[in-house]
């Protein structure tokens, strides 16, 4: 009976056991059949990637060039920083492991200038690849290096790495950077040129892959398979930076001296080709450091005591820096668009040059009053005087003459619908009166540049075509893109859309915006040497003002084209805002305009020819004199119609000031040292000559011991200074030459 249930019982034991055995075979085989065949590819990417080190390698960004091929951005070699938190996870020992991580925090937190806990925190992660900072230029890279070397004791070369990458470059820091705009910390495109042709740039990333150690970092030389990146198309630019220069130059002074309150914009284009030659803006920002702010506009931000609005006024401040306003800003035009009315006034054959029109001072459009500018009207007046009076009331009748229907069909004709599709992201659209509802009243402000709003780019290609034989072009900013290997991947030409007027209409604009050069009461538009023409605007911003408990604002604008009988430079200046006692484009804009063009036109190849007044008028180079004899040096200067006066008792010219590099004019006067102990430059301090006559300024500087050079319009009586070149107050050294602008700012001179 025992033994049978002994017998018993270990049956049972056996069979339990054999079901035992067999369960937990089935179990490994289903778990095997899972992870080998179910889930096989799933566990097997996971073990590659614990043994593999797989990193992209970000392909070159194709450069940027101004159409001489002079570099505007290109790509340096930077480094991203990070750290491997597994590798630290696997110190077994708690305290080495926590003095790892808190020198790894101390180090890079110090040398990269990222929040000490915010480091700590990364090496807590449990991952294989944390980024600790992105485009680590050379000199932190190195000092990361010496750090690993200098903690060897810790062997953070296996917890820290670093990966060769790429940083956007801008060689010229604030130039045309509005134009190029800026790049992330991904070498994505955020503004401007490098987002538009963003896919163009970028170019084609490579790949490492690489064997891994147990610690997460990578060995090469186990197992290493390179797929190389391939840079980004280069792009040529229509800008010349000598133009560039010139226009962001005069302009930031228009900016500065009139005090604009909402920056300024200057548009330099080829009339004929549609190539932008300069896009100036100003204020702007330095693309190599895009997210800070001016000083005015820092300061405004750190008054700011609220942490959210100071975020907001902070970001809104950014996007307006970043902001294009000659493409993404639409503005009421002013009577600069009286260019265009005429031209379809001309060439719809409603008005002739000889056309006379009268203008009483106030005129009533259906129960609308208007106004001139000039206090009792211009009286009868032909249509080339009305533009050169620029006078409103004239105007008003003229766009009578064309009607809402003709005026709607010349003003979509003339590109003022649509967008110009310039290659610039962020082009605006216009905002204007549809034809159904464009009544007598609509039609009347219109026709001299007011209640609809265009963008300066539509202005400029518009005038373009007025002055052009009447062909509209599309602007462009891009010449041709090119490869790696200089190639030319894709070129861009001239298109022209259509013809909006014909050659001999386009003739008859040409002498009228030369006349309102040569036959203005204000001068401010006169360049010497040169026959161009122009119109200037002024406009009122109505809902701005509103807005701004009644205080009136204003946006002063000037075009000019030349040479005025055969255009190809077209120049836009707009000054938004002004608000240092002027507002009218002929005194504001005007003499920016005419600035650019007196330094552009002869570097651009244009020669000018003086009458015998304005060669009276030009200043004269300073002769060389140094080391030459009292006898030879007097005899230089002389002949260069300039005084002398010496210091010293000695035979040779020593030192002379001014240097043989500046300018004077006639009749001033060189000092020329003899002697060593009386070789020592004395001082003088520069006065004020803002507001000055041509004459108290020279008498001024002159009482002062200073040469002055006078710029812009000299030639009338009421002119006053404006501008100089050197701070009043500047401590410089006697004879030296301090360059005054002028302008008229006598308001029944300024038409506008």
């Amino acid at each position: 009976m025992n033994d049978r249930l002994t017998k018993k019982m270990a049956q049972r034991a056996v069979a339990i056991l054999l079901f035992v055995v067999i369960l937990t075979v089935g179990s490994s085989v289903a778990s095997l059949v899972n992870i080998s065949i179910i889930n096989g590819e799933k566990y097997q990417n996971l073990a590659l990637e614990q043994q593999l080190y797989d990193t992209l390698l970000n392909a070159p960004r194709g450069k940027i060039y101004d159409k001489n091929m002079n570099l505007l951005a290109t790509s340096a070699t930077a480094w991203t920083v990070y750290i491997t938190p597994n590798g630290i996870f696997k110190i077994d020992d708690d305290a080495e492991r926590e003095l790892v991580k808190n020198t790894i925090a101390d180090g890079l937190s110090r040398i990269l200038e990222v929040e000490r806990e915010k480091v700590y925190g990364y090496t807590e992660k449990n991952t294989y690849y944390v980024i600790v900072k992105k485009q680590v230029d050379k000199s932190e890279a190195d000092e990361v290096r010496k750090f690993i070397t200098d903690n060897a004791d810790l062997e953070l070369s296996s917890y820290i790495g670093l990966d060769e990458t790429t940083k956007r470059y801008y060689p010229n820091e604030n130039l045309a950077s509005v134009v190029l705009g800026f790049v992330g910390s991904d070498n994505q495109g955020l503004a401007g040129i490098e987002s538009y042709y963003n896919s163009d740039l970028t170019g084609v990333a490579g790949r490492v892959v690489a064997a891994k150690s147990a610690q997460g970092t990578n060995m090469r030389f186990t197992y290493e398979r390179v797929e190389d990146a391939v840079e980004g198309n280069s792009l040529v630019l229509t800008v010349d930076n000598y133009v560039q220069y010139i226009a962001e130059k005069y302009l930031e002074d228009g900016v500065v001296a009139n005090k604009a309150q909402n920056r300024g914009a200057c548009i330099v284009m080829n009339v004929n080709t549609g190539e932008i030659l300069a896009m100036a803006i100003k204020g702007d920002f330095d693309p190599n450091k895009p997210f800070t702010l001016s000083a005015d506009d820092q300061a405004a931000v750190d008054k700011e005591l609220d942490e959210t609005k100071k975020n907001e006024l902070k970001a809104m401040l950014q996007n307006k820096q970043w902001r294009n306003k000659a493409v993404s800003d639409s503005y009421e035009p002013g009577s600069v668009f009286k260019v265009i009315t005429a031209a379809i006034a001309l060439e719809e054959n409603l008005v002739s040059k000889n056309s006379t029109f009268t203008c009483n001072y106030t005129i009533n459009v259906a129960g609308q009053k208007y106004h001139c500018h000039k206090r009792g009207g211009h009286g009868s007046q032909n249509f080339v005087q009305t533009m050169v009076n620029s006078c409103n009331p004239a105007y008003i009748m003229v766009g009578q003459l064309i009607g809402p229907t003709t005026f709607s069909k010349y003003f979509e004709s003339f590109g003022l619908t649509k967008k110009t599709g310039i290659d610039l992201p962020g082009e605006s659209n216009s905002v204007y009166h549809a034809k159904d509802k464009m009544g007598t009243v609509e039609l009347a402000s219109s026709s001299f540049g007011q209640t609809f709003q265009i963008t300066p780019i539509q202005m400029i290609t518009a005038i373009s075509a007025a002055v052009n034989g009447g062909y509209l072009v599309q602007p462009h900013i891009v010449s041709k893109q090119i490869n790696s290997e200089g190639k030319i991947v894709e070129s861009v030409g001239t298109t022209v859309k259509r013809q909006v007027i014909s050659e001999t209409t386009s003739a008859v604009i040409r002498q009228m915006m030369g006349a309102v050069v040569s036959e203005s009461t204000s001068k401010n538009m006169y360049v010497a040497g040169y026959k161009t023409g122009g119109k200037t605007g002024t406009s009122q911003k109505v809902s701005e003002t509103i807005l701004n408990d009644g205080r009136d604002l204003y946006i002063a604008s000037y075009l000019a084209v030349a040479p005025a009988d055969k255009p190809e430079i077209a120049v836009l200046v707009m000054v938004d805002e002004p608000s240092a006692g002027q507002y009218y484009g002929s005194a504001v804009s005007a003499p920016i305009g005419a600035e650019i063009l007196s330094e552009v036109l002869p570097y651009l190849g244009y020669e000018p020819t003086y009458t015998d007044k304005e060669l009276a008028a030009l200043s004269i180079g300073v002769p060389y004199v140094i080391g030459d004899t009292l006898t030879v040096a007097k005899g230089k200067i002389t002949n260069a119609k300039l005084n002398y006066k010496i210091i010293g008792k000695g035979d040779k010219v020593i030192k002379q000031i001014p240097a043989s590099t500046e300018s004077l004019h006639s009749g001033g006067i060189v000092l020329l040292y003899t002697e060593e102990g009386d070789s020592k430059v004395t001082q003088t301090t520069v006065p004020d000559f803002t507001n000055l006559s041509v004459s108290a300024a020279n008498a001024t500087a002159i009482n002062a011991g200073l040469n002055i050079q006078f710029a812009g319009n000299t030639s009338a009586s009421t002119v006053v200074a404006y501008k100089q070149s050197i701070p009043a107050g500047t401590k410089v050294n006697t004879g030296s030459v301090i360059i005054v602008y002028f302008r008229d700012t006598k308001k029944e001179n300024l038409a506008d």
